[in-house]
């Protein structure tokens, strides 16, 4: 089992990875009268299809999946969702309308290599969101920027929890390759003042603390100005993920001088070769 179905409030629900980890995401689903909204689709097999089979005994049609980044890990199983409408982001629906780079996907994620299926294919978005938005009488989606340039969350204000997906992670170390550190805490800033319940991408469901540990996280590696050596000790020291500090602190500090190309770090350890 790869993950378990965990009510966080009535009619809601996360899907939580057993294994809070990188490549080991969220996701979560909300019961609303005319069926059923998926929050993100996981990455890979294993993932996603304990995630539909779980989805499918609540005995509801699946209405909507809601995705809140364009990044493999949430939307990899969006075929397997193929009957509902998908909601995303401008970046979300470009990048579902192109080929899926498998062999990039095994290098980023080498511990699920052997998983992932060489004729991937993703569904596409149905449903551009540009801004906040009601998708249903229950369901707010509002546009958000941090973990890229358009990430979306899902607010369930009748609840009192937000789903911040991709851009929150708790207790996991967050990926900011193609990110924003410092507009990334700014977004989280946001989520922590909609709702006290917070679904995140990767962890436990968490709340205010757990935020502001992730929002103090992502500063560090923007005040240590490209040097891994001055990010300081902190509550992350014992995060799984850890490997990811060099590109978060090198990607911050080319935003700080204009650049907004991939850290060098990234391109090393994906084995590919500038442009």
């Amino acid at each position: 089992m790869s993950g378990h179905l965990e009510a966080v409030a009535p009619g809601v629900l996360a899907w939580l990875a057993d294994s809070p980890s990188p490549g080991h995401p969220n996701a979560g689903v909300i019961v609303d009268e005319d069926g059923l909204t998926l929050v993100d689709t996981l990455l890979v097999p294993a993932q996603w299809e304990p995630l539909a089979e779980a989805v499918e005994a609540l005995d509801r049609p699946l209405r909507r999946v809601v995705l809140t980044s364009s990044h493999i890990e949430y939307v990899g199983g969006t075929a397997r969702f193929w009957q509902a409408g998908f909601y995303g982001t401008t970046q979300a629906s470009t990048h579902l309308d192109q080929p899926a780079n498998v062999d990039i996907y095994r290098r980023m994620f080498p511990d699920l290599a052997d998983e992932f299926d060489p004729e991937l294919r993703t569904h596409p978005v149905t449903h551009v969101v540009r801004e906040p938005a009601w998708i249903t009488p229950a369901i707010r989606a509002l546009p958000l920027s941090g973990q890229t340039a358009e990430n979306l969350i899902v607010h369930v204000p009748g609840a009192a929890v937000v789903f911040a997906g991709a851009l929150a992670s708790f207790g996991v170390t967050p990926d900011a390759f193609q990110g924003d550190p410092t507009t990334w805490a700014e977004s989280l800033a946001t989520i922590d003042s909609l709702a006290p319940t917070v679904v995140p991408g990767h962890g436990p469901v968490g709340g205010r603390a757990d935020i502001d540990m992730q929002i103090a996280y992502l500063l560090a590696c923007a005040d240590a100005a490209g040097s891994g050596d001055d990010l300081p000790a902190g509550p992350w020291d014992d995060w799984p993920g850890r490997h990811l500090d060099p590109s978060n602190i090198e990607r911050a500090a080319m935003l700080a001088r204009g650049d907004d190309g991939i850290p060098e770090s990234v391109i090393d350890r994906l084995g590919l070769q500038q442009p």
